[in-house]
């Protein structure tokens, strides 16, 4: 597979997942009936949670999708992460509802993807975390010679 098509496959996932979870912000927002079934509000307190709680997830899910289609790899893989730990709250809370098996397929597949994306878009130091103005590019230490830059800060 050439380079182009694999940065087609990988555009077309973020640009996925990024209705996907602009989808799921919205429709936790909307105070009525979604296309999904009943209001959010109705069905975080039938699975336990405050009503409120609907607000603090599609916030999340709509700051993340943002996140997702930055083209900074260190931005995509906090967007990530985030949604891999909430992700991991919807399938524990979806493992404790008794829904039927086919309106519970989503969040474990999303946790999947978005557990590939945050692996694909590991920093190389996770010190560059904590370091947004350098750029993604230039890692701490070279590649090829274990030679630390000058301006490295090495305590």
């Amino acid at each position: 597979m050439s380079h182009v098509w694999k940065r087609r496959l990988a555009v077309a996932l973020i640009a996925y997942l990024f209705l996907s979870f602009t989808v799921g912000m919205v429709t936790k927002f909307w105070p009525g009936p979604t296309f999904f079934g009943p209001a959010y509000s109705v069905k975080f307190a039938e699975w336990g949670w405050p009503s409120w709680m609907r607000f603090v997830a599609g916030a999340t899910e709509g700051i993340c999708a943002v996140l997702l289609v930055v083209p900074r790899r260190r931005v995509r893989f906090l967007g990530a992460v985030a949604l891999v730990f909430l992700l991991a709250g919807a399938v524990t809370t979806h493992l404790l509802d008794e829904a039927p098996l086919y309106e519970e397929v989503s969040a474990p597949l999303h946790l999947v993807i978005m557990m590939a994306v945050a692996l694909a878009n590991w920093p190389s130091d996770w010190r560059l975390l904590l370091r947004p103005w350098e750029p993604d590019a230039s890692p701490l230490r070279t590649q090829d010679h274990m030679h630390v830059r000058e301006d490295a800060y090495m305590p």
